[in-house]
């Protein structure tokens, strides 16, 4: 199994789920300065020139939350999702899908007009628009997070993955997480041991 990416990015999720899932695989780093993630090689494992990346096999995946399920459901021990069919599985996904929809938007929005777009389509006023957009999201997971220890049921899930590492982005983005029930949550979740490692890649 061989993992594409780099670490600071949405591969983080994935690697993440592996190192919870105890899973032995290669990451593969790719150097997105020198547009690696844009050769020919790379191209042939993800079209979309995008990290992460997944190959297990003849299995080739891309995005972090389809890889990171992947990963879940093949390592079941880990427990990453809940029970099949139960309505706890429903509900991990309904947050994994939201995450994905609504909560990283406004950051992935302020990183393309920050790095990632030419500089002539980089709109400066988009940090304004970007918290102004993720206050709305930002206030529902508050409120979804009162008096929960993680995102769903009594157990550490692949919401949590997604949804706190969604949060550490806004954070190193310099984005207010804006609810001390936020800022407690994604404390406990970056004390994890399997974060920590996600540190040494």
């Amino acid at each position: 199994m061989k993992l594409y990416g780099v670490a600071s990015s949405r591969t983080r999720r994935p690697l993440w789920a592996l190192l919870e899932a105890g899973a032995q695989f290669e990451f593969r780093k790719l150097d997105l300065a020198a547009g690696e993630h844009r050769g020919a090689q790379f191209l042939a494992v993800n079209p979309n020139g995008k990290v992460p990346a997944l190959v297990d096999g003849d299995l080739t995946l891309f995005e972090s939350a389809a890889i990171c399920d992947y990963v879940a459901n093949r390592f079941p021990a880990a427990g990453l999702l809940p029970e099949p069919g139960s309505r706890e599985l429903a509900l991990c996904r309904q947050w994994m899908f939201w995450v994905v929809g609504e909560l990283e938007q406004p950051l992935w929005s302020l990183a393309k007009h920050r790095f990632a777009l030419p500089r002539e389509w980089r709109i400066q006023r988009m940090r304004e628009v970007a918290e102004y957009e993720w206050q709305a999201p930002a206030a529902v997971l508050a409120r979804h997070l009162e008096g929960r220890e993680f995102m769903v049921g009594a157990t550490f899930t692949l919401a949590d993955i997604l949804v706190s590492h969604t949060l550490n982005w806004a954070r190193g983005a310099g984005i207010a997480l804006g609810a001390d029930v936020s800022e407690a949550y994604l404390e406990r979740m970056l004390a994890r041991p399997a974060f920590q490692r996600t540190l040494e890649y």
